[in-house]
């Protein structure tokens, strides 16, 4: 059991940055767009854990989730303050979530962010494969500084898995962090399948991670395998505070529990998977472990 897994290290729970909480419609449509493997799907994803948003919670807590996330990000303009509205009401009224954000290039991407702030936002969330952005685009530019400045934490999607479309890869992203080295920011997915690149954008500025999101597993193995080579430096990267444990929970086609088992398999040690499951992200958002 997934609380076997974290009382086993000695662990409180499990902190998840990488969970999605969407408005009903919304999340119609993005479950349907996997069960038709739409063309950023690229193969069959059946969808593990459709019950309703509270079902959803509770089976989160069951599993001794005890931080999660509730990453939407816009796709078009226009969608940003409407999602955070939603996302960060969401938080609100339900434990152990992070108030969670999103912001596009347009006009109102710097008023977005700042708004969310204002609101307590915690974590944002942008995904260069769905929106098809350069994130480069000058309209972001106000708004990365500003995040830079605050130094909340980005999970951006900016590697081309599964299916490569628009700015993804190290290159477009990393054009942001010459221009702003201060940002925070957490790459899903370890960035796969451009690992390399991205591990060692992780090494090269202070405050830039990774997530575990679906990495390792059997599922993505079979799309983007994890370079071996990278290991020992995966590992180094996780006991320096910058590798996080995500999912995508929901949206997963298989148990939570082998996310888990995917990472322990690695055998980087215990004190690597402390680190990845609780304490990065503990350190990071500021978490009381009691």
């Amino acid at each position: 059991m997934v609380t076997d897994f974290s009382s086993g290290l000695g662990l409180p729970g499990l902190a998840d940055v990488h969970t999605h909480f969407l408005p009903e419609r919304m999340q119609r449509r993005v479950w349907a767009h996997f069960d038709q493997a739409g063309p950023l799907i690229g193969r069959a994803w059946p969808i593990r854990y459709r019950g309703t948003e509270a079902e959803r919670v509770a089976e989160l807590g069951a599993l001794g989730v005890r931080v999660f996330s509730a990453l939407a990000y816009a796709h078009r303009p226009g969608m940003a303050d409407d999602l955070n509205t939603w996302t960060l009401d969401f938080a609100a009224r339900t434990p152990g979530c992070l108030p969670s954000a999103t912001f596009f290039p347009e006009p109102s991407a710097a008023a977005d962010v700042r708004a969310a702030l204002d609101r307590g936002a915690r974590i944002f969330k942008l995904h260069l494969q769905v929106g098809g952005f350069d994130p480069r685009d000058e309209l972001l530019d106000d708004a990365w500084g500003l995040l830079a400045e605050s130094g909340t934490p980005v999970v951006v999607h900016a590697g081309s898995g599964p299916v490569a479309h628009g700015f993804t890869g190290p290159g477009p992203i990393g054009g942001v962090l010459a221009r702003h080295p201060r940002l925070a920011l957490l790459t899903a997915h370890l960035g796969g399948p451009e690992y390399q690149g991205f591990v060692e954008l992780a090494e090269r500025y202070e405050r830039v991670g990774l997530d575990t999101t679906m990495a390792f597993t059997d599922f993505f193995e079979q799309l983007a395998p994890y370079p071996p080579a990278l290991l020992p430096r995966l590992r180094e990267l996780g006991l320096a505070g910058k590798v996080l444990l995500g999912s995508d929970f929901p949206n997963i086609p298989y148990p939570y529990a082998h996310q888990l088992e995917a990472l322990a398999r690695l055998e980087l040690g215990d004190d690597w998977l402390r680190a990845v499951c609780w304490h990065n992200a503990a350190r990071l958002f500021g978490i009381e472990s009691a």
